[in-house]
């Protein structure tokens, strides 16, 4: 547990932020090594299989982590605040109405799966596996869903490190379970899924049970589940204001991976993979993103204005330093960290890879700053912003498969992200300057 209202605040925000990029290396490692295991494994096929599914996926669960990132954040606002009593029903309300949302979500997604795989142009060789691999997937999302909360919850009141723990224990159980499920038992892609899930589980049921024990902030009672409309409409707006900006996003990569599908096997191993590395180099902007939520709404809970304006200056510091770095890769080691990755020495798939991260990398400086003032401005409760900016890029890539991909084909989807991202930064960088609440001078602690 971490008072993030006092105190330096490069050091607090490091403190904070390093657990959760070591996690989300964690994670994005486990996401490698599958590939690496599914494409070694199985092969090709099954690879693109599985990359056919990955908007479809990030939709979704995009929405759930979203949801659970906002009942964060106003728990945080309750923490740096002092108010303990609504921060339990916070608690309380976020268990009971994220497995809600994500029992329901589960229904309708299930129920039009195959739809929605076919107008993604799922190929018809990839679509049976594809099926198989994200139907699993997905009647697991409540797992995953109550396994978020509890994450967010304790990243709410400082704790960044104990997520970091049981991610581990997840990722090393997924790991061993994908070779089981796929080399010694021969269940192929819808053993991965079997593994994912499996794994999630073990993981939310001992992250449960650590919170409850050593946080008795955390811990609630019956009474805490009370319908409370005040507190459940502000958790809503909050969560629901993080969930569609994500679901946004997502739609946008959504329409584009139907635009992918239709370019054949070779161009979705190439994208997919691709994508595996771009996560690993953008990663750091989702935790500074991450930081900065619980940091602004910590601060804002104990009315530090001026450490949130600080903040914000700090992490787009950090971000840049980051992009720099993730630039210089670009340019060097990614040719040999895609062959690596699909186990091939196809020359095609891997220098369309590696143009996708070139070109995109140059831009990444502009998104390091749409990251980091999206969730700030959602930790100091301006919930309309974001979803604008969001929309631009729905639009933004919606008009690209229109316009572009006819012209340019493949480059049109490359060129998609970095346009788009200009845009976008445009409505945040004027809310941010204009903001009400940042234009305001209070005493703060030392910094």
């Amino acid at each position: 547990m971490k008072d993030l209202t006092k105190g330096n605040i490069t050091r607090l925000i490091m403190a904070f932020a390093v657990p959760v990029m070591l996690g989300n290396i964690l994670q994005l490692t486990y996401n490698l090594v599958d590939t690496k295991i599914v494409s070694q494994v199985l092969g090709e096929r099954s690879l693109a299989a599985v990359g056919s599914t990955n908007s479809l996926y990030t939709l979704v669960i995009g929405f759930l982590q979203g949801l659970t990132n906002g009942f964060a954040v106003l728990a945080a606002q309750y923490f740096g605040a002092g108010d303990i009593k609504t921060l339990k029903r916070t608690v309380a309300l976020a268990l009971k109405y994220g497995a809600a949302v994500s029992l329901l979500l589960t229904t309708l997604v299930l129920v039009f799966l195959r739809p929605l795989l076919l107008a993604l142009n799922t190929p018809g060789e990839c679509i049976e596996q594809a099926y198989d691999y994200i139907w699993i997937v997905f009647a697991g999302m409540t797992v995953l869903m109550l396994y978020n909360v509890c994450c967010a919850l304790l990243r709410a009141i400082g704790d960044s490190f104990t997520p970091l723990i049981f991610l581990g224990i997840s990722v090393t159980l997924n790991i061993a379970g994908d070779y089981l499920f796929m080399a010694v038992i021969p269940w192929g892609v819808s053993g991965a899924a079997i593994s994912t899930v499996l794994s999630q589980l073990i993981a939310m049921a001992a992250c449960f049970a650590y919170m409850f024990i050593k946080y008795p902030i955390l811990r609630v009672s019956g009474s805490d589940f009370k319908n409370d409309s005040v507190l459940l409409g502000k958790m809503m707006a909050t969560g629901c204001s993080m969930g569609f900006m994500s679901c946004l996003v997502s739609i946008g990569t959504v329409v584009l991976q139907g635009a992918i599908n239709s370019f054949g096997q070779e161009i979705i191993v190439a994208h997919s993979t691709a994508r595996r590395i771009t996560e690993l180099f953008m990663m750091m902007f989702g935790v500074l993103g991450t930081t900065m939520a619980t940091f602004c709404g910590q601060n804002l809970g104990a009315g530090h204005i001026d450490r949130i304006k600080k903040g914000i200056k700090i992490s787009v510091f950090i971000g840049w330093i980051w992009c720099g770095l993730m630039v210089a890769l670009s340019y060097t080691i990614v040719p040999a960290f895609v062959k690596l990755l699909i186990s091939s020495d196809n020359k095609y798939i891997i220098e369309t890879a590696s143009l996708y991260l070139r070109i995109d990398s140059l831009l990444y400086f502009v998104t390091a700053v749409i990251t980091i003032i999206r969730n700030a401005m959602q930790g100091i409760g301006d919930r309309i912003t974001p979803l604008v900016s969001s929309s631009i890029e729905l639009v933004g890539k919606v008009l690209v498969v229109i316009i572009l991909v006819p012209v340019l084909g493949y480059m049109g989807v490359i060129l998609a992200e970095p346009i788009v991202w200009v845009f976008m930064v445009i409505p945040l960088i004027v809310q941010i300057i204009r903001n009400p609440l940042l234009k305001k001078s209070h005493n703060s602690t030392a910094d």
